[in-house]
């Protein structure tokens, strides 16, 4: 006669503590990699129009190697509690000019594809970024050290670093790597 270990049945308490516990975990672990990994945040205004809308929702990546080109979001320095999100222009030790709606880097012209849509409404001869250069904004050759020159894609209604300086690293909150809302749109960058 072989004896048959019966199991018994799991009692409904049991299972809604389980099903209690792993939902304290599950978002544990949200709020850890939402706080230190991550950042989820809603696009406000038409500073970075036509790339993103008004309403738009993003995720950054904190503590990433910035570069040329990245989008950022950081804390605003000239509104407390405010986040910005601008495309990085400059790096440190960049010198920055444009003239004649071409941005110069260190002397030579960048390739700005992302201002296309904008620079093709204008009337001939109009401007999309006015002339500028760090010396005459800021009387410095180049991007200090852990700052960056930051713009928005849609330069004529931009509040970026021509008008609040440069950003400290240490404020950048991450780097936009995608667009999920909405759905019909969703981008990786």
């Amino acid at each position: 006669m072989s004896k048959h270990k019966t199991e018994k049945p799991e009692s409904f308490g049991h299972w809604l503590l389980q099903v209690f516990i792993l939902a304290i975990i599950i978002f544990g672990l949200y709020l850890i990699v939402f706080r230190f990994f991550l950042a989820n945040e809603t696009i406000s205004g038409p500073s970075m129009q036509p790339t993103f809308e008004n309403n738009d929702r993003v995720i950054a990546v904190r503590h990433t190697k910035l570069s040329r080109g990245d989008i950022v979001i950081f804390k605003a320095p000239d509104e407390l509690g405010a986040l910005y999100i601008k495309r990085i222009i400059g790096v440190p030790g960049d010198s920055i000019k444009s003239k004649n709606d071409v941005m110069y880097i260190n002397g030579k012209p960048i390739r700005e594809p992302y201002l296309t849509q904008y620079k093709k409404k204008l009337s001939k001869g109009q401007l999309y970024t006015n002339n500028f250069s760090l010396e005459q904004l800021y009387h410095v050759k180049k991007v200090p050290k852990d700052c960056y020159f930051v713009m928005g894609d849609h330069r004529n209604v931009s509040k970026d670093s021509r008008m609040i300086g440069f950003i400290n690293k240490k404020d950048i909150i991450g780097e936009v790597k995608l667009r999920y809302f909405p759905f019909n749109q969703v981008n990786w960058f």
